[in-house]
């Protein structure tokens, strides 16, 4: 429409008239998107430009290290990767600092889980004398082609000189965004860039649209339509006679005021407003918005979906309560449980014939019996576990320990020194709480020092080495729920099987007792996460039996899995119940409380981690996202299409009753039962979807969205939560100990969960309500101007002449009324306070009844009514000289733009009314300075001012009157609580 204006049979006034706004509305968005693709740069390029050490070979053969850029690392490069240092690309791990080629690998990046993994260089690589001598030797790796899956891995390391091959698995890797946790590694890069796991696994991020401006899209159509409907009804009334189709286009033009050219630049000037009020938000510190774009959508949001490690929990697992079955130590009393194993370990307690055993003689005995099942209890929990300790020196920071073995007593020794010296132990494991028990007995006493595959050594309070010999390890899976070792106290030669697990197969397992039922469920609701700790002593004649047995199961080709469980189960009957502990999993701070508001706000929230199962329903129950009124439903482990139909039916028939389903599980009801899995899920109350990876986390957010057709958010602190975060249409990341990956892909960023609520019901409200005014508004400046425009033509013979030229259409759009509109921005229909008390106001906001057809055409007959008013007002009642008719309109138009605003507002700031104030100030100045186009004389007369005061008393007292009645008889739900 503007390039027409170069055509002189088409123009209609100045060029500048249609060709500032559009240059205006342009410069604007490419400034805002070209910040946005810098600031996305920026950040690449921090990422990709990170250095590593690379070993290669001089000209003169001698061999070097050179820092190169992580984005120019190639496959079959060499290198070398220190501790704490993020693994570029996906790598064979070739030598480590460790003489058994062992290195630890924090891969909370990758999968969510926090513990470190253990990774192992190839043997023949390890062996060699330094890191030189491999440019001696001549091998080729070979890898399977690119996978998604990080949790498995075939290759092939084969040596030329000597034939000898050697299969690679996930053990021998280092995959990118995995770190270093001890020593430095040194490995041969397999995959790079886009053939990366961790790239593989993150879907591409697409370009996120609101709701909000698809809405608008689709009204901006309507407009559309509506200009050249009425430019066809202007041009039926005149005929088509001449050449008609050129007063055509000239009617389109004159009518192109409807589409609102202006309101583009109003939104993105609007959201980034939206955007810096957030990070100003002292309630809400550290806020980072990283997406300008959709701030509208925080506002609208029906399905979130939550990480757990890291983002609903702190990754702090305590240790809280021991319960020996006549007495339970909580964490008050753990001092005494110290006490009492110190006087165990250094013999304090005195025979009992050098006591006086008339009447102290019973109360001695059960004190005594009490003392030996607490140390028994809490050596089980020392020795039935699958932690390693990594000792690390203070000062200089290397790694003293690890799995490499300690045979000598002067290892010992140095262990028993380094301990009470300068050194700190860390412990790294499958599972934080095995850690936190492990914790808790060093704590009281006996500390877990040395662990490797075949020995375990404690340390006790009094400086005494405990030294046992790992016979067998039975590690935990979903399935079994407990884990079991089978121990030889090197002193005394006994053979101790160990067993824990869940209560639910533990009660079956160990001897009956009437207080294990009732106090799992007292824990239980005091939101701990129990174990059951059990013994059984063996001989070595029936250890050798075992052992046998469970050798030859070991070694069976088919049905290996269920014969090795069935040797085990002979061995766990009529256990002795040892003790029953507590752990409790650290919320962040408030968890409770904000998933309480979501949910009373109407947002359903699933659970998606890669955590364990029963970690994640202990977290779902003791962060209240399961009520206690609330049934779980166990989505049992699904293998064929018969069991999903059979797990859906019996889930269909809960009521109110929250669903916990595997990965596995959920991926086999995906593929032959994906509409009714989906169904039944949307209607539960919640979802835990736990052993997730990466991408079930995105499938599952996209398969919501198109199921549902609502708004959905991810939340989310780690890089396997990248997919999930692109995914969602609006994505958050938490900025905590997993590092910054999600923080950095999120459209928001925020310090801890429960900063959501404030997000979510005060922002999101803000937003989504001041864009829907404002958008309304620029839509009716529009209208209001082409009906009386279409009024003009219509009253002088159809004619394609504008009514208003030059600068009072640009200043009509600009300087007279876009201050005051755009001040909506800062309105508030309530406030900050009463929005997360009353978190079931943010119910509406989902329904998109602030900007929807209805509020749209009430506005079109706003629009419609008030120009009649202004132009048949000014035409046919007061004047008939043309410059008088455009002051008395024009005039009367910038004032009941100004006076709707102020209708419009619901809490005034001082801004709108300085915006109100400079507007009218600034016409003010235009009718006395423009004297092309106002009669200087005739708007001095008490004639323009009473003629232009009726005018607009007349176009806008009916509205204030409507709004007076409705607000009194029949008030939207936030103003009863304002």
């Amino acid at each position: 429409m503007a390039m027409s204006q170069f055509v002189p049979e088409l123009r209609l006034g100045y060029l500048y008239t249609y060709w500032g706004p559009l240059i205006f509305v342009l410069a604007v968005t490419l400034f805002r998107e070209g910040v946005d693709d810098i600031r996305r740069w920026q950040r690449d390029e921090e990422v990709n430009s990170q250095k590593y050490k690379r070993l290669i070979r001089g000209k003169d053969h001698n061999i070097g290290t050179e820092y190169v850029s992580s984005s120019k690392l190639k496959v079959g490069d060499l290198v070398l990767v220190e501790k704490d240092q993020r693994v570029p690309a996906d790598m064979v791990l070739l030598r480590t600092t460790e003489k058994s080629g062992a290195c630890f690998v924090r891969t909370d990046q990758m999968d969510g889980e926090t513990d470190w993994k253990l990774r192992l260089a190839i043997g023949d690589t390890q062996k060699l004398d330094c890191d030189a001598r491999l440019f001696d030797i001549t091998a080729t790796i070979f890898a399977e082609k690119p996978q998604r899956d990080i949790h498995s891995f075939i290759g092939t390391f084969r040596r030329q000189d000597n034939g000898e091959e050697v299969s690679l698995d996930v053990e021998n890797t280092l995959w990118a965004n995995c770190v270093v946790a001890n020593g430095s590694a040194l490995g041969a890069v397999v995959y790079t860039g886009a053939e990366t796991r961790s790239v593989m696994n993150n879907s591409q991020p697409r370009s996120k649209v609101g709701l909000l401006d698809i809405e608008i899209n689709q009204l901006t159509k309507l407009l559309f339509c509506a200009v050249v409907g009425l430019a066809f009804v202007m041009m039926c009334l005149k005929g088509f006679s001449g050449p008609w189709y050129r007063y055509m286009f000239r009617f389109v033009l004159l009518f192109s005021y409807i589409i609102p050219i202006s309101l583009r630049v109003n939104l993105d000037m609007g959201k980034a407003f939206y955007s810096w009020s957030m990070q100003r938000d002292e309630e809400m510190p550290d806020t980072v918005v990283r997406c300008t774009t959709i701030p509208e959508e925080l506002g609208r949001i029906s399905y979130l979906f939550s990480d757990k490690t890291g983002t609903l929990t702190q990754n702090s697992m305590v240790f809280k309560r021991l319960h020996l079955g006549t007495v339970s130590y909580g964490a008050e009393s753990f001092d005494q449980v110290a006490e009492q194993l110190k006087m165990t370990f250094c013999g304090a307690v005195e025979p009992t014939h050098n006591r006086n055993l008339s009447q102290g003689s019973t109360s001695f005995k059960i004190r005594r019996s009490e003392q030996t099942r607490l140390h028994d209890a809490v050596k089980a929990i020392a020795l039935c576990h699958n932690v390693t300790p990594v000792i690390e020196n203070n000062v200089q920071g290397n790694i003293t320990d690890s799995p490499v073995e300690l045979r000598s007593e002067a290892d010992q020794h140095y262990i028993k020194e380094s301990l009470l010296s300068r050194s700190q132990c860390t412990y790294q494991a499958s599972s934080p709480d095995e850690i936190a028990l492990v914790k808790w007995t060093e704590d009281v006493g006996l500390a877990v020092i040395k662990r490797d595959l075949t020995s375990l050594q404690l340390r006790t309070s009094a400086g005494d080495i405990l030294n046992y010999t790992i016979l067998q390890m039975f590690p935990f899976t979903s399935e079994t729920k407990r884990m079991g070792i089978i121990v030889k106290d090197v002193a005394s030669g006994d053979i101790t099987f160990y067993l824990k697990g869940a209560d639910v197969v533990m009660s079956s397992i160990v001897q009956y007792t009437d207080w294990l039922e009732e106090e799992c469920g007292n824990m239980a609701r005091e939101g701990l996460r129990t174990l059951v700790v059990a013994r059984k002593n063996l001989t070595e004649e029936q250890y050798l039996e075992f052992e046998s047995r469970l050798n030859s199961a070991r070694l069976a080709v088919t049905g290996r899995a269920q014969r090795v469980a069935t040797v085990v189960d002979t061995l766990e009957r009529e256990m002795e119940l040892l003790c029953v502990t507590g752990v409790e999993d650290k919320l962040q701070v408030n968890v409770r409380r904000t998933l309480e508001l979501l949910g009373n706000a109407g947002i359903k929230i699933w659970m998606l981690t890669g955590d364990k199962q029963e970690t994640a329903t202990c977290i779902a129950k003791s962060s209240r996202l399961v009520s206690r009124t609330q049934e779980l439903f166990i989505f049992n482990p699904v293998h064929t299409r018969t069991e999903a139909h059979q797990q859906l039916n019996a889930f269909r028939k809960k009521q109110d009753c929250a669903l916990v389903i595997t990965g596995d599980s959920l991926e086999i009801c995906l593929q032959y039962y994906q509409t009714e899995l989906l169904d039944v899920a949307c209607r539960s109350p919640a979802v835990i979807c736990c052993r997730c990876s990466p991408t079930q986390k995105a499938q599952i957010v996209t398969l919501i969205k198109a199921h549902t057709g609502k708004r959905t958010a991810a939340v989310g602190d780690g890089g396997n939560d990248v997919s999930m975060i692109q995914a969602a249409d609006t994505g958050i990341g938490i900025a905590g100990v997993e590092g910054r990956q999600a923080s950095l892909a999120a459209d928001f960023s925020v310090p801890q969960f429960s900063h959501l609520s404030r997000l979510l019901m005060v922002h999101g409200r803000y937003s989504y309500k001041r864009s829907a005014s404002l958008s309304q508004f620029v839509i009716h400046r529009g209208l209001i101007i082409s009906t009386m425009q279409a009024i003009f033509s219509a009253v002088f013979y159809f004619s394609s002449v504008t009514l208003y030229q030059g600068f009072l259409m640009i200043g009509y759009a600009t300087l007279y009324t876009m201050f005051p509109v755009f001040s909506l921005v800062l309105d508030k229909d309530v406030l900050s306070k009463i929005a997360l008390t009353y978190p079931e106001l943010y119910k509406e906001l989902s329904k998109g009844r602030s900007l929807s057809y209805k509020t749209f055409f009430i506005w079109v007959l706003i629009s419609i009514y008030q120009g009649g008013v202004i132009m048949y007002g000014a035409l046919f009642l007061f004047e008939d000289e043309f410059i008088h008719i455009v002051a008395i309109s024009f005039t009367a138009l910038i004032l009941t733009e100004l006076i709707m605003v102020a209708l419009t507002v619901r809490t005034w700031h001082y801004l709108m009314l300085l915006a109100e104030l400079f507007s009218l100030a600034v016409y003010i100045l235009s009718l006395i300075l423009l004297k092309d186009y106002f009669d200087s004389h005739f708007i001095q007369t008490e004639s323009f001012l009473w003629k232009v005061t009726v005018i607009t008393l007349v176009s806008c007292l009916p509205l204030y009157i409507l709004k007076f009645l409705r607000k009194k008889f029949s008030p939207p739900s936030y103003s009863k609580l304002s």
